[in-house]
C-alpha cells in the first residue's frame, strides 16, 4: 500500500507493518499525491500578484504558426491553412480558429519569442515543466511540486493537482513523492472527471472512520509514551497521527472537499459554456478548486504532436468533418470560457493561467501535411496574476523560424512564473543526499510582462 511507505522519517518500517491492518482497513488505496504536508517554510503569499496558477499543458508540441503567431504575408507552405484574425488587443493576431479568445486578447499576454535547444519529447517539456535542462543525475522538481513544498496551504484538498493525467516531469523529482499531484481521470465509462478514493470502502461510514481515526491516535501516542520508557526498541517516536494520513482522513470525512470536485453542482449554462469535451470539464473543475484554494492546478491536453493532417486534427478533429471538434476550436472554448469565469468572480487578477507545450512546429508544412519538432522559436499564452493585459512580449522572424527580438527561454519564463506566484528564484531546495539547489538557477525574471 503506497500511500503509507515510509515517507515521512517519523513512522519507521516496523511500526508500517504492525499496524497496515489498521489502515488498510480505514482507508482506501490513497494515492501519493494526498502527501501535502510538511515542515516548511511558508512564504508570505499577500505579498505576491497570483495566489494560484493553472497551467494549461498542450503536451506534444502546438504549432504556433497555426495558433498564437500567424504569418499572413508568408509563402503558403509557411503560412499554412489558416487565415489571421485581430482581435481585441493590438498587435494581437492569431489564427481564425480562436473566436471566442479573440475577444478576450485585452485580458492576456502572449511571448512569441519562446526558445530551447531541445526538440524531443521527455527532455523539452523537462526544460518547460520545471525551468531546469534535464541531467543524469538529478531530477528536478516541477512548478506545482515547488508550490506544494514552499507553499503548502494545510486545507483538506491537497496542494497541487493534475486534471486528466500528467508528465512524469510534471511531478515532484527530487522533493520526494509527498509533492507528487493527486490527479483526477476521466471516468472511460461515464465520461466525468472522477476523483478517486473518496468514498467510504464497502460497510465504512463516517462514524466508524472517525472512530478508527481516533483508535490510530492512541496507537501512535501510545507509542511514543513507550518508545521514552525503552519498551519499543528503536522505532522513531511520533508526536502523533502523520500529517499525511491526517488529510487523508479530512479529504474523505469534509463533504465540502467532494463537493468541490461535483461538476454536477454548476448551473447547465456554465457547464455549456465550458462544453462536454475533456479539456472543458478540467478548465471548469479548476475554476472550482480554485474557489477552495487550492494553489497549483495541471491541465493535461493530449494529441498536439501533429507531424501528419494538421488541419484534420486541428480544426476538424477525428469525430468527422464538423467543425469545432479539432484542438484548437477545444480549447478556444474551454481557455476562453476559464478566463471570463475568473474574470466574472473577481479571481483573474491572482490567479496566473498559463497555456504551454514543450517546442513549437516546422516552419514549412510537411509532405504530410503537417508539421515536425522546432523548439527554436514557440509561442506561451498566459494572463492574470498580475500580468500586463494585451501584452504581446517578443517576436519571432518573418517565417517563424527563430525569435527576432527579445528571446526568452525557459528558464525565464520559470523565473517569471515563480516571481509571479511570490516565490524567490534563491529559494533554497535540499536534494535527498543534503544538496542545496536553488527553485530557478539559470533564468532571470521577464520584467516586461508584469504589470
Amino acid at each position: 500500500m503506497t500511500f503509507f511507505s515510509n515517507h515521512n522519517q517519523s513512522i519507521g518500517p516496523a511500526r508500517v507493518i504492525r499496524r497496515d491492518f489498521l489502515r488498510i482497513g480505514s482507508l482506501p488505496a490513497f494515492g501519493l499525491g494526498l502527501c501535502q504536508f510538511g515542515n516548511h517554510r511558508l512564504l508570505g503569499s499577500d505579498k505576491s500578484s497570483a495566489k494560484a496558477c493553472i497551467l494549461i499543458w498542450l503536451d506534444g508540441g502546438p504549432s504556433h504558426l497555426e495558433m498564437f503567431d500567424p504569418k499572413p504575408n508568408a509563402p503558403s507552405e509557411v503560412r499554412g491553412p489558416f487565415r489571421s484574425i485581430k482581435t481585441s488587443a493590438p498587435d494581437f493576431e492569431l489564427t481564425e480558429l480562436f473566436q471566442r479568445t479573440a475577444q478576450l486578447t485585452d485580458q492576456c499576454c502572449l511571448i512569441r519569442s519562446m526558445t530551447s535547444p531541445l526538440g524531443e519529447h521527455n527532455i523539452a517539456n523537462h526544460y518547460l515543466l520545471t525551468g531546469y535542462q534535464p541531467t543524469s543525475t538529478l531530477n528536478y522538481p516541477s512548478f506545482g511540486a515547488v508550490v506544494s513544498h514552499l507553499n503548502p496551504t494545510q486545507n483538506d484538498l491537497p496542494d497541487y493537482i493534475a486534471l486528466n493525467d500528467y508528465r512524469p516531469t510534471a511531478g515532484a523529482g527530487f522533493l520526494g513523492s509527498q509533492h507528487e499531484p493527486y490527479i483526477v481521470k476521466r471516468n472511460a465509462q461515464t465520461g466525468q472527471l472522477t476523483p478517486r478514493d473518496l468514498t467510504y470502502y464497502p460497510g465504512l461510514d463516517q462514524e466508524r472512520m472517525t472512530r478508527r481515526r481516533e483508535f490510530l491516535q492512541r496507537l501512535e501516542n501510545f507509542d511514543q509514551y513507550a518508545q521514552k520508557e525503552g519498551a519499543i526498541g528503536d522505532v522513531n517516536p511520533s508526536p502523533g497521527l502523520s500529517p499525511q494520513l491526517e488529510q487523508a482522513y479530512r479529504m474523505i470525512l469534509n463533504p465540502q472537499t467532494r463537493q468541490a470536485f461535483d461538476l454536477a453542482q454548476e448551473s447547465p449554462e456554465t457547464q455549456a459554456r465550458y462544453g462536454d469535451r475533456s479539456l472543458g470539464q478540467c478548465c471548469l473543475l479548476a475554476r472550482r478548486l480554485i474557489e477552495s484554494n487550492v494553489p497549483f492546478i495541471t491541465i493535461h491536453n493530449n494529441d498536439w504532436d501533429t507531424h501528419a493532417d494538421l488541419v484534420l486534427r486541428l480544426k476538424e478533429g477525428y469525430a468527422g468533418a464538423k467543425v469545432g471538434v479539432g484542438l484548437i476550436p477545444t480549447l478556444d472554448q474551454a481557455f476562453s470560457a476559464l478566463i471570463e469565469d475568473l474574470k466574472q468572480r473577481d479571481l483573474l487578477d491572482s490567479t496566473l493561467v498559463v497555456v504551454m507545450g514543450e517546442f513549437g512546429r516546422t516552419p514549412k508544412i510537411n509532405s504530410t501535411g503537417g508539421r515536425d519538432h522546432w523548439p527554436r522559436v514557440f509561442s506561451v499564452l498566459l494572463a492574470g496574476g498580475g500580468l500586463k493585459k494585451g501584452y504581446v512580449h517578443g517576436s519571432s522572424d518573418r517565417t517563424g523560424e527563430s525569435p527576432r527580438d527579445k528571446p526568452v527561454t525557459p528558464a525565464d519564463l520559470a523565473c517569471t512564473i515563480y516571481k509571479l506566484l511570490g516565490i524567490s528564484a534563491d529559494t533554497l531546495l535540499t536534494t535527498p543526499d543534503g544538496r542545496p539547489i536553488a527553485v530557478n538557477q539559470h533564468g532571470k525574471v521577464i520584467t516586461d510582462l508584469i504589470a
